[in-house]
């Protein structure tokens, strides 16, 4: 195939947009002349499109919407872990600290420098999930660190009703793409899940899930705390796929898109 953005869009059905942040929202107007939908990555601004989606909380939100903007990386694995202990018991409020890398592999013109740089609170992954998980209050502080392989994020979570360790991690385990990892099975860093992932033959070493360190999950009074590893590259991957089905309404329930996109995937 050959041609230009325009001649593209008389072929598909529905655009997937990951140019930088404010491009989309010029490529919508093409998008809109055109008559395609379109599914816009998470550091694209919350104008640009009609819903704010999660493929295993708000998929339904979704359904038939012509412009969908996902969340970002992390937002996106946060919102997996928070998800599931509020499906088993519910959450009331959340603090999060990521640790995250500075750039993507290859960005060498942002350089890796000796220094940890704070942001304010509170950080938009936040932010963003409350947006999406309405009744979640949330707040976090962000540190950008020398890494390219993956942010690590750490989290308090209020439940509703009392969680022992046990239940937390049992949560943890029945929900859709988050792989529970011990770190005496030698998955103690980010870069021990980026080479599973590569030895396991993953496409590009693509993880779509985000790893959960077991022996992080703990109990502050009657908070659970833990700790998740982001794979920045591919953890939005499946959720991407999510917003196709809803925005053309290919399933009708989050439940049965989710199942069929990581059957799609290979995620175990």
């Amino acid at each position: 195939m050959s041609g230009g953005l325009d001649d593209l869009l008389g072929e598909v059905d529905i655009m997937l947009d990951s140019a930088p942040g404010g491009i989309g929202a010029k490529n919508k107007e093409k998008y809109v002349a055109a008559g395609v939908k379109a599914v816009f990555q998470g550091g694209e601004s919350a104008e640009v499109a009609d819903v704010f989606f999660h493929g295993t909380v708000n998929y339904e939100k979704g359904l038939g919407v012509d412009y969908l903007k996902l969340t970002s990386c992390n937002t996106t694995g946060l919102i997996r872990s928070i998800d599931a202990i509020h499906k088993a018991v519910g959450v009331s409020k959340t603090f999060i600290t990521i640790i995250r890398r500075v750039a993507d592999p290859g960005d060498t013109h942002r350089g890796l420098t000796n220094v940890l740089q704070m942001e304010a609170i509170p950080n938009h992954q936040a932010v963003d999930l409350m947006n999406i998980m309405e009744g979640v209050d949330a707040t976090g502080l962000l540190v950008h660190t020398p890494v390219t392989h993956g942010h690590i994020i750490t989290i308090s979570a209020s439940p509703k009703q009392k969680m022992s360790v046990e239940e937390a991690v049992a949560a943890f385990k029945a929900y859709p793409r988050i792989m529970v990892v011990r770190i005496d099975e030698g998955f103690n860093s980010n870069t021990s899940l980026f080479q599973w992932a590569r030895y396991m033959e993953y496409p590009r070493a693509d993880m779509y899930e985000i790893g959960l360190f077991e022996e992080t999950v703990g109990l502050s009074g009657d908070d659970v705390v833990f700790a998740i590893n982001i794979p920045q590259e591919s953890v939005t991957i499946p959720e991407t796929i999510d917003a196709v089905r809803a925005s053309l309404e290919m399933q009708a329930t989050g439940a049965e898109a989710v199942a069929l996109t990581d059957k799609y995937l290979g995620i175990k």
